[in-house]
């Protein structure tokens, strides 16, 4: 009991440091940004990465919008007062009718947006709209469109808001049932009252860029759109690949594009870099978001390698999280990643002499979070009996057995669009990849553009005897991993420590002037790439002033 109420007074304590931190560093903000009433305008959109802590993107955003209004932009917070009913993190999976925690999340919103201008929205209803959505049915309302004099072209609400409902129940088919019907509704309802205010707000302020979490959430999805439509520059702003890391893009940041000069090779001191980082990745050693998703690693025992030993061959297949972000970008070639499963399910039993892995990705059961699925890769196995079958091993999400040393034992890889794919490729293993991924933007892996030809090339890579790996596969996947890690995730590990909650983090104590531009590869960076319309990657000769020299 001692230790319990001795760990709550270190969390209270933390905590009251960290605001107090806060109102410093806005106030000495404040005191040393330019004052010029004619300052370069840009208008930052954060709704969708907490609630009433301080998440990496939530800091990452604030840290942003800081170093720019230092640099010489007038920046201007567009920041929610119970402007959305309800928001996506505010969705309660039990009860649809509860509303968000607004009272918090505001407390927060206020500390967070204190060093800058702010513009609050409410949620404001528009009868027209809720009359046209009653009777419809959720596939309608998904593809639903609304005409308004205020924007040029009808508004894709339902494309918009799809996504984040798939992402708040955790499922990827969501029952046509009035409780959902419900939701969808008033997502729709919300997002239009965003589209309505965001747009009234680049009216006023007329920015030269917005800066957008995101970009698949509804609400920072719907100004993105309207931002587009009036032909204002967005960036849009994800996690990184590094620990405290931020990814910032032109394009849609959960899509990950990055360019790479077709003239890139490594040179000796960067390939050290890279085998050093892959030495730790192979032992489980990383993090994403906050999160260690492998507390330990387990090899292949005894037990799998006498099953494996009576087959011909080994081919592993690693799925995603049915309901993640990136799954937007996924879809290109199957409707969704459970009808390639149903598709992998054929081959699988008209291959008896072939042992399929099926391997559950770790986050879709993360433990002691909301985030565990509702539809998962364990009930499509149950449900089709495919743990059943003889030439199946299925391991779940939250078994840590050694993916790479299942890799370094499998014939192939299929893959929809985990990263898997691209380590796989690495180790010079093939990969037949299902989904469009971050790392299909380069020759890595065999990439299938129709059903037909996924079912062609897994069919000829099942019954060949040994699969040409294409040596540009490996070599592509060193320079896009090298890009992803040193050039395209931007650091802001000086200014931020772990919070007690995974995920979530401090500031640390910095003085003000560690946010310009001459003291921060990062904030140097980002202003370059608001100024000169950038790529927002690390120059070389930065990149190793921000990640060391070794």
């Amino acid at each position: 009991m001692k230790r319990s109420l001795w760990k709550q007074l270190q969390i209270r304590w933390a905590g009251w440091q960290n605001r107090q931190r806060l109102r410093h560093l806005a106030h000495q903000v404040q005191a040393h940004s330019p004052k010029d009433k004619n300052l370069p305008t840009i208008v930052i959109f954060n709704t969708s990465s907490r609630l009433f802590a301080l998440s990496q993107n939530a800091a990452f955003t604030l840290l942003a919008g800081l170093g720019l209004k230092l640099s010489g932009y007038r920046i201007v917070q567009f920041v929610c007062q119970a402007g959305m009913l309800p928001c996506v993190l505010g969705t309660n999976r039990q009860d649809y009718h509860q509303p968000p925690p607004c009272e918090a999340c505001i407390a927060q919103t206020k500390r967070l947006t204190q060093a800058f201008e702010t513009h609050w929205f409410r949620f404001q209803p528009d009868p027209a709209l809720a009359h046209s959505l009653q009777g419809l049915g959720i596939e309608e309302l998904s593809e639903f469109q609304f005409s308004s004099d205020f924007f040029d072209e009808p508004v894709p609400l339902g494309n918009l808001v799809l996504p984040s409902l798939r992402w708040a129940l955790r499922c990827h088919h969501l029952p046509d049932d009035e409780p959902t019907r419900y939701l969808l509704r008033q997502y729709l309802l919300s997002a239009y009252s965003v589209a309505l205010q965001f747009n009234r707000l680049l009216e006023q302020h007329k920015p030269e860029a917005c800066l957008i979490f995101n970009g698949i959430l509804y609400p920072e999805a719907t100004a993105r759109w309207v931002a587009l439509q009036k032909g204002i520059r967005v960036v849009t702003q994800e996690v990184g690949f590094q620990p405290f890391s931020a990814f910032f893009t032109d394009g849609e940041a959960t899509a990950y594009p990055i360019p790479i000069p077709s003239s890139f090779e490594l040179n000796e001191r960067q390939n050290r870099r890279l085998d050093a980082y892959l030495e730790h990745r192979f032992q489980g050693q990383f993090t994403m978001a906050g999160i260690r998703f492998w507390p330990e690693m387990k090899g292949l025992d005894e037990a799998f390698l006498q099953k494996a030993a009576q087959f011909r061959q080994i081919v592993a297949v690693f799925t995603n999280v049915v309901y993640d972000t990136s799954q937007v970008h996924a879809n290109l070639v199957f409707r969704h990643m459970f009808h390639w499963l149903d598709h992998v399910l054929k081959m699988i039993q008209a291959h008896p002499e072939t042992l399929f892995v099926i391997r559950a990705h770790p986050d879709e059961m993360r433990p002691g979070t909301a985030k565990q699925a509702r539809e998962s890769v364990r009930g499509w196995v149950e449900a089709n009996a495919v743990n059943k079958l003889s030439n199946v091993i299925f391991i779940d999400s939250q078994e840590y057995l050694n993916s790479y040393e299942l890799i370094q034992r499998s014939k192939f890889l299929m893959v929809y669009n985990s990263s898997i794919g691209l380590e796989a490729a690495l180790l010079s293993v093939p990969v037949l990849c299902a989904g469009k991924a971050r790392y299909t933007q380069y020759p890595t892996v065999f990439f299938a553009q129709s059903i037909d030809e996924f079912e062609r090339l897994a069919e000829g890579m099942l019954i060949l005897d040994k699969i040409e790996f294409p040596p540009q596969f490996q070599r592509n996947a060193r320079r896009f991993l090298y890009y992803q890690l040193y050039r395209a995730s931007l650091p802001f590990g000086k200014y931020l420590e772990a919070a007690h909650r995974p995920g979530f983090v401090r500031l640390c104590d910095f003085a003000w002037q560690e946010l310009l531009p001459e003291r921060s590869p990062t904030i140097q960076t980002i202003l370059r790439g608001f100024r000169e319309g950038g790529d927002f990657l690390l120059p070389e000769e930065v990149e190793w002033i921000a990640y060391g020299q070794d």
